[in-house]
């Protein structure tokens, strides 16, 4: 089940920190680089993002975490992150589904991921996702950012 998570209450964003940090850190071998924003984050950070969050609950347990950024006709998504031990069961497309089937038609949906995060990087090219930027922005991290149009 999907549902939005209230980033007022410290227990819930906590829980989602946790998830953030064992996924960035999956995510920062496979780069090559422990240089990652989110694996700064705090949960007062979170909770003051300014970003809107979506929880894949099992069982009422979180397992998997989407949060965007709304403009206009546009959605950017900040942060898709599975926890490790649910990785390959479907909860990154059940995430990514809710949030293109919410998005405004004629709208467009942008993330970015590590350009070398091949498994996300194919994720968001097999999704329909166009490659439009790749950035450095650090010696050993560069982003790549997609967009999709919907």
């Amino acid at each position: 089940m999907i549902k939005r998570i209230d980033m007022t209450n410290p227990k819930l964003a906590n829980d989602i920190l946790n998830i953030q940090t064992a996924a960035y850190k999956v995510e920062a071998e496979i780069i090559g680089s422990d240089d990652i924003p989110p694996l700064q984050d705090t949960v007062e950070s979170l909770q003051q993002c300014g970003e809107t969050f979506y929880g894949y609950y099992v069982d009422e347990k979180l397992c998997g975490v989407i949060s965007i950024k709304q403009f206009d006709n546009a959605v950017d998504i900040h942060r898709l992150m599975i926890h490790p031990k649910n990785f390959r069961q479907g909860i990154a497309q059940k995430l990514l589904d809710f949030v293109e089937n919410n998005v405004e038609k004629d709208g467009i949906i942008i993330v970015s991921t590590g350009t070398k995060n091949i498994p996300a990087v194919s994720f968001y090219l097999k999704n329909g996702f166009l490659k439009i930027e790749e950035k450095r922005v650090a010696e050993n991290l560069s982003l790549t950012t997609f967009i999709k149009k919907t």
